[in-house]
């Protein structure tokens, strides 16, 4: 791999833009940077130099980075602004491997003897050699990720890399044998099971091998694309935003797998702001007349406040979740988040409806396969599966209206797409008049609220509808609008 020129032949000014251009790639991607974390980054490139790329990287991440689940994102976006270097590389160039079986054959080795650095020359071969991708009536092509691991296939190499694996380590088991039968270090102790342990060591680090091997194929894709398409065009295609930016209504099923592990973490961080909050209230409210009174010592002037005693009660918590189509996603994130702030509430129900309610708040406290057992579990349809939140609302108010009391705040969670069915305003109404404050969170662009068969504007006249398409705009809402 030639190095990268415009590295050697950059000048401060050059570098400034890169870095530039770089911290803006960040940004496009939700990760939150500004003029301060600019400058730094800046002071820790002239202290580090470019001398050791692994090193720039960990002082720039820790200049740019803020919050966790960022850094894969900064990552494969430092691998495109500051890339290794150009084509493919000198050590790369020079394996024999003229097909995709050849490749596979040295894949097979490298995994079994764990041989990274020979999984990343690999790589690279296998982008150049199968992934490259022409476009049509333009010279600017670009490769493929998914190209080339189609051809190459990794996933049918497990079986044998266990075998050439677990034979390299029964080999070496052997020499550590001592006389007499005696085991050595690398024995297993009999009737312990040893054996199957070793064989599931051996395919958990196959898998992970395997997996190493396709990331390094997709970054790889990516620097040889961006290096005749531009790093600004491979950034915003290729460059998955951050997982506190994901679009709940769009994300895929390994963004979701992403968000159920955000959970626990953004809970904590929740429940020390909620704790917070909640210490700073313990005063009370002032009194005004006893206030009043004690100003009378000061010709009027109230210039200590008397607080009356705090009211200390815990609020309680009604869910209704839409658990329909894309939106269930969106549903399943926020009970499992709201079931880890439970210690913050005196009490947390939830229900869940597609077109009739039922309560799952156990299924939502066990917190394991909390959509799919819903779905088995729960009754939340009907004579039909099309969401219908009047009817919803309807037999709320009709089977579980008791759950909602004075001190309950009650959220739902939908996009309000009532698929053309009556609105029954009155029962929401009800719900909401019971309650001591009434939320709407809506996972839809408020751009696209009352277009179709969204009827958001309707019930936004009755309860106070908030957009929560991402993560960060969930955060914000139970952090500042829940009351403690």
């Amino acid at each position: 791999m030639s190095p990268d020129p415009r590295r050697d032949g950059e000048t401060p000014t050059d570098l400034a833009e890169r870095l530039v251009d770089f911290v803006e790639a960040l940004r496009s991607k939700g990760i939150r940077t500004g003029t301060s974390e600019t400058v730094d980054a800046a002071a820790v490139m002239a202290a580090l130099g470019l001398d050791d790329r692994h090193r720039l990287r960990e002082g720039l991440a820790s200049a740019l980075v803020r919050r966790s689940g960022q850094r894969e994102v900064f990552d494969m976006t430092y691998d495109l602004y500051f890339p290794v270097g150009i084509g493919v590389g000198a050590a790369a160039a020079e394996i024999d491997a003229e097909s995709a079986e050849d490749l596979r054959d040295l894949l097979l080795m490298a995994i079994a003897e764990g041989d990274q650095r020979m999984m990343q020359q690999l790589a690279e071969l296998a982008v150049d050699t199968l992934g490259s991708v022409p476009t049509a009536g333009s010279s600017e092509g670009g490769w493929s990720a998914y190209q080339t691991l189609d051809r190459l296939n990794p996933r049918t190499l497990t079986a044998a890399a266990e075998a050439m694996r677990a034979q390299q380590q029964g080999r070496g088991q052997g020499q550590g044998n001592g006389p007499g039968g005696g085991s050595g270090s690398g024995g297993s102790a009999p009737g312990l099971g040893g054996g199957d342990v070793a064989d599931s060591l051996t395919r958990d680090e196959v898998r992970r091998m395997i997996d190493l091997f396709r990331t390094m194929v997709e970054a790889e894709a990516r620097r040889r694309t961006a290096e005749v398409r531009g790093r600004d065009l491979v950034t915003q295609h290729a460059v998955r935003r951050s997982a506190s930016e994901v679009d709940f209504l769009s994300a895929n099923a390994q963004q979701l797998a992403d968000l159920q592990q955000a959970v626990q973490p953004l809970a904590r961080k929740l429940a020390t702001r909620l704790s917070a909050r909640r210490r700073r209230s313990r005063r009370g409210r002032i009194d005004i007349r006893r206030t009043m009174r004690r100003a009378m010592g000061t010709g009027g002037v109230p210039m200590r406040p008397v607080h009356a005693p705090p009211h200390r009660t815990r609020p309680e918590l009604v869910l209704l979740c839409d658990m329909s189509g894309s939106v269930a996603g969106f549903s399943d994130f926020t009970m499992l988040l709201v079931q880890a702030l439970r210690g913050q509430f005196s009490k947390v129900r939830v229900f869940a409806f597609v077109n009739t309610v039922d309560e799952v708040t156990d299924i939502v406290r066990e917190g394991v396969d909390v959509r799919r057992r819903i779905a088995e579990e729960a009754r939340i349809t009907k004579w039909h599966t099309s969401s219908d939140y009047g009817e919803s609302f309807r037999d709320f108010v009709l089977d579980h209206l008791d759950a909602v009391g004075p001190r309950t705040s009650v959220l739902i969670l939908g996009d309000a797409r009532n698929n053309n069915q009556a609105l029954r305003l009155q029962d929401l109404h009800e719900i909401a008049q019971r309650s001591r404050r009434s939320f709407w969170l809506n996972p839809e662009h408020p751009g696209s609220w009352g277009l179709g068969d969204s009827v958001a504007p309707e019930y936004a006249e009755v309860v106070e509808m908030h957009e929560c398409r991402t993560i960060t705009q969930l955060e914000q809402f139970i952090s500042r609008l829940l009351p403690v």
